[in-house]
């Protein structure tokens, strides 16, 4: 028997986020839901949702109280969990027989929920500090339905929400994507990063990045900072994203009728959460027991087709409203991880190339004002710059198969500076799924080696290697080394584990470095 989840909903999947420390008091238990897809499921299984994780949560601290629960595979459904700051819990459930592919790794699934806390942050604060501001939860459960209904609609296909699954394995969530430049070019790059640090010439100092396509030329963010604003870029600033939005016959949860909201795949029955008006005008309704409805702004930041690009080639969204008393745009702002520094958000893009410009919030007292002046400046100090760079990347800039190494479908990883490297994705639809299931199963094994090795020694990194024959004879390969990761499928190799060992050689002389050879 498996544990059991009352009303799974009818695509197999189960969402929630909860604060444990609320609703304590007989009556007062719908207080700790915070978040739950599907909205439309009934208060009791939501609760009985609820108190089955924390009863999970409860019982393996007792056997593990430095490591929170992450994953819990029972016969019919997986339980993932991230505890996303202090009692503050996010959860999936997943229904398997729902999926006609239900092999899936734990980290994969994870990673989906450490990326909406980490850019739920980043655009709104913590949960716990909206929580502070409303007690009543009004602020906290806006923020967090639009933010999360919004973030889904990337995930889902045909109005089903489909997950991260083993023909995933070689894509690795929440880190970067490099571009390789000539060292003239990059001499170039970095003149222009300089005078993005202080188009005025004065003291204060912004944070930039630069892409080109959907790939990372330039940075002067911590890796973990790169690694958030980068993903939002993919999302919903790159020209890539940008045409996509335009052109995505993908469904959107909330209707163009002015009378009517169908939330049916994400959230339906909304006046469960949230007013039918209000979604709308992009406010929210707080109904939560004990409490009086209130309207309560919800800015929207992965909201789809709410960017476009002005005549002097700057990105404009309405999502934050206008500044008041004028008719100009509120610029967006997002809090940087490291420094806890909040900066406005400026995105410039000629062509294939987008420049994030992060301008400190306390640095112009004049608000939107003060923005325009340093947009009109950098126009004037960079332009030449900007058009000399785009030109030389894209001419030397080799397509979607630039990365492409012949007989090698492959997965490299950064862990400390969150970079990755991987065969583009067209290759690696040409593996078969023997392969794929296999190279899954031996990352959920290198998963399991690294948490247990961080547990015995957090200090120490453990060097991991294995080399496997899959069922089809296909050779898949995992190497660990120095916070370094490699993954590799072999499927033309010959019938020697010797060959398989030469062929990871070659391309660990060649493309890491060697990085992973084994003089």
């Amino acid at each position: 028997m498996g544990l059991s989840s009352a009303n799974i909903s009818s695509e197999g999947i189960q969402f929630c986020v909860f604060d444990s420390k609320r609703g304590q008091h007989e009556g007062e238990e719908l207080d700790k839901i915070l978040f739950f897809y599907p909205s439309e499921c009934p208060f009791s299984a939501q609760l009985s949702v609820i108190g089955l994780c924390e009863g999970i949560i409860t019982f393996t601290r007792m056997f593990s109280p430095e490591a929170p629960c992450e994953l819990i595979e029972a016969e019919r459904r997986s339980y993932v969990f991230y505890e996303a700051e202090p009692d503050i819990w996010m959860v999936m459930v997943l229904d398997k027989s729902k999926y006609t592919e239900s092999v899936w790794r734990s980290e994969s699934l994870q990673a989906v929920l450490k990326e909406i806390h980490t850019l739920f942050v980043m655009f709104l604060g913590s949960i716990k500090t909206l929580l502070d501001k409303q007690p009543s939860g009004e602020f906290a459960r806006s923020h967090l339905y639009y933010f999360l209904t919004d973030y889904l609609t990337d995930f889902t296909v045909s109005t089903k929400v489909q997950l991260p699954t083993f023909r995933e394995c070689l894509k690795e969530r929440r880190t970067v994507q490099m571009l390789t430049i000539s060292r003239d070019v990059a001499i170039e790059i970095q003149s222009l990063v300089t005078v993005l640090g202080s188009p005025t010439g004065s003291s204060t100092m912004n944070n930039s990045i630069i892409l080109f396509q959907d790939l990372l030329v330039s940075t002067t963010l911590s890796p973990d900072d790169t690694a958030n604003l980068f993903a939002y870029c993919v999302m919903r600033l790159t020209p890539h994203a940008l045409s996509s939005s335009l052109s995505s016959s993908t469904w959107s949860y909330i209707m163009k009728s002015k009378t009517t909201s169908n939330i049916s795949a994400v959230s339906s029955s909304p006046s469960t959460v949230f007013a039918v008006s209000d979604e709308l005008r992009g406010t929210s309704r707080d109904t939560s027991p004990g409490g009086e409805p209130r309207t309560a702004n919800a800015p929207r930041p992965l909201q789809r087709d709410k960017w476009s690009k002005g005549e002097d080639g700057y990105l404009v969204t309405d999502v934050w409203g206008v500044e008041i008393g004028t008719s100009l745009l509120r610029t967006p702002t997002i809090l940087l991880q490291q420094s806890q520094e909040r900066m406005y958000l400026c995105v410039y893009q000629y062509k294939s190339l987008t420049i994030v410009l992060l301008i400190p919030v306390l640095s112009l007292v004049n608000g939107e004002q003060g923005i325009l002046l340093v947009k009109k400046q950098l126009l004037e100090n960079v332009s030449d710059k900007i058009l000399s760079i785009e030109e030389k990347l894209s001419k030397g800039w080799g397509g979607e198969n630039a990365y492409h190494v012949g007989g090698y479908r492959y997965l490299l990883i950064d862990g400390d500076r969150n970079i990755s490297r991987a065969s583009p994705p067209a290759k690696v639809t040409t593996l078969s799924k023997d392969s794929l299931l296999a190279l899954n199963n031996l990352r959920e094994q290198v998963d399991t080696e690294k948490k247990r090795s961080k547990l015995d020694n957090p200090e120490h990194e453990k060097d991991f290697e294995a080399c496997i024959r899959a069922k089809n004879n296909a050779w898949v390969i995992a190497k660990v080394s120095r916070g370094r990761e490699l993954y590799m499928a072999l499927e033309k190799a010959s019938e020697t584990l010797l060959f398989a060992s030469e062929a990871v050689e070659k391309f660990s002389n060649k493309y890491c470095e060697g990085a992973f050879s084994l003089d």
